[in-house]
């Protein structure tokens, strides 16, 4: 499976609206291109068109990575993601996985604090420890989903990617680690207060975008 950036988008917001707004789930094409044009996170954001998001769809379609869905007495025809977890798909991911995989294919490679942090309506993750444990299983399945970035210089923690996207091709051998497979002796984990300050940067981060969105509607 490679998924073009357009295609990561698609099927990152039908992941995330499947479980944020069941309710709405699936989504009509005005719907999914709201999700996909979504100033809040999304990275990059985007500024698809309603026939940009359709041919997307189609590719996706002939890859069976969706299907359509009438409501009766509607002619509005909504989609849904065939990526995992259904009869037809041979992919069956936990929760925890389809929440980290559902955020890297919106928001890029991140770090598994971040994936924490920005996880609330996805997964309810308890801890670090938690998301780095997903994020191992992903790493070592038959197809590996996700990768370790390198330490960025001046960062705490490794940033993790997803194997999905056309985005994985652009990194070259050197850019990618392998997860060590012993656990008997991991790295010591960062200190509480460590992690704490770093979610607070976080979420402080997204209520200023939130806010200066706000601005923007009024």
């Amino acid at each position: 499976m490679k998924l073009t950036a357009l295609e990561a988008r698609v099927i990152g917001c039908l992941l995330e609206k499947e479980k944020t707004t069941p309710e709405q789930y699936p989504l009509s094409l005005n719907g999914l291109t709201l999700a996909c044009n979504q100033k809040s996170s999304r990275e990059p954001v985007m500024n698809l068109t309603e026939s940009e998001v359709q041919s997307t769809l189609d590719s996706l379609n002939k890859k069976r990575l969706i299907s359509e869905q009438s409501g009766f007495g509607s002619r509005v025809v909504k989609y849904k993601h065939r990526f995992c977890n259904t009869e037809f798909s041979a992919l069956q991911l936990s929760q925890a996985q389809v929440a980290i995989i559902c955020l890297l294919l919106l928001r890029g490679p991140q770090t598994p604090g971040e994936l924490r942090t920005r996880s609330n309506r996805l997964h309810p993750f308890s801890d670090v420890a938690e998301v780095e444990s997903a994020l191992m299983e992903l790493n070592q399945l038959d197809s590996p989903l996700v990768q370790q970035l390198p330490r960025e210089p001046g960062k705490r923690e490794c940033r993790f990617t997803e194997l999905l996207s056309e985005t994985s091709d652009n990194l070259s051998t050197d850019d990618l680690s392998v997860i060590p497979s012993n656990t008997d002796n991991p790295e010591p984990h960062s200190t509480a207060l460590a992690d704490r300050v770093s979610q607070l940067e976080l979420e402080v981060a997204e209520l200023k975008q939130l806010v200066l969105q706000l601005k923007s509607n009024n």
